[in-house]
């Protein structure tokens, strides 16, 4: 019975690991986008399966049709109950998936993507970017786990990592110079620059620090030694922004946003901030226009009388 099944019924879970090793150790992608993708390409077996009535492999794969991945995409709307924008994200995942499998995109049957409004990112304040960095610091009962949240959340701020990035510092890095080197998004990497008050606040940090900063080991670390966690830096700019009033969208990349917004508005040019955000295209940077005009008619809102 369909009902029956499980996914070690299923050949085509074998496929599935290999398709998330494929992500790691090929394509260079995340752990978190391993995990979703791998989840995804689960689903859909397991999916299949019942939608099928019987064991899925890779002649199953191969044989699928447009149909199939709108009722996998309807069954995830009904239980997952998916916004447009999550729809969208799970359909990236089963194209990768089924290009794998099938070995060849060409193989893989093409609907199209839900329709996605494009957000504005929402930069904070100069301002309200330092009151959260030191709130979450005052809020910590240790003093070298103060002076650590601070020095992340400058980081972040002053030199627009993303938050993983700044997790995957290695200690090899001190003493800190005027630059560093990032590594992003497929293990590109990028000359940052660091602003004296972040140098400062990283220095202090690595004072208090009880454990041994050595090359090889993380530069930010965790309160029993190991490397800090990223859910730990957003837990703590989720309590500091709620105990200041700050909105929702105060969350560590918004700190990203806020350099990103506030160096095109001092006048840097698209070219030089699509390099230190490390964006493969410019076309991710232009959204930052997009930015400065919003505010810019905010501004023309409030003030102008006749607005």
């Amino acid at each position: 019975m369909a009902a029956s099944l499980t996914l070690a019924d299923h050949p085509a879970r074998l496929i599935a690991a290999a398709f998330g090793e494929h992500l790691a150790r090929t394509r260079l992608r995340s752990a978190h986008t391993v995990r979703a993708y791998l989840a995804t390409a689960h689903r859909l077996v397991a999916f299949l399966g019942e939608h099928r009535g019987e064991a899925v492999d890779a002649a199953m794969l191969a044989a699928l049709d447009a149909a199939d991945l709108r009722a996998y995409l309807a069954r995830r709307r009904d239980v997952g109950g998916l916004t447009n924008a999550s729809a969208a994200r799970e359909l990236s995942a089963v194209r990768a998936f089924l290009d794998f499998a099938n070995g060849s995109p060409a193989a893989t049957p093409r609907i199209r993507a839900p329709r996605v409004k494009k957000g504005v990112p929402r930069p904070i304040a100069p301002a309200e970017a330092k009151a959260l960095a030191h709130d979450a610091a005052d809020a910590q009962d240790k003093p070298w786990l103060a002076r650590r949240d601070l020095a992340v959340l400058l980081l972040l701020y002053g030199a627009g990592l993303r938050v993983g990035e700044a997790m995957a510092l290695d200690a090899r890095l001190l003493p800190l110079g005027e630059t560093i080197m990032v590594t992003g998004k497929g293990s590109k990497q990028r000359v940052v620059p660091l602003l004296p008050v972040v140098r400062e606040a990283i220095a202090e940090y690595v004072q208090e620090c009880p454990y041994p900063l050595t090359p090889g080991t993380p530069l930010f670390r965790g309160a029993r030694g190991g490397g800090l966690d990223a859910g730990i830096v957003r837990r703590a700019v989720r309590a500091a922004r709620v105990r200041l009033g700050l909105p929702e969208r105060t969350t560590p990349h918004a700190l990203r946003h806020s350099f990103a917004t506030h160096l095109l508005a001092g006048g840097a040019d698209l070219r030089q901030l699509q390099e230190l955000l490390g964006h493969a295209s410019l076309s991710s940077t232009q959204i930052y226009t997009a930015v400065d005009a919003a505010r810019l008619m905010d501004v023309y809102r409030a003030a102008h009388p006749r607005a």
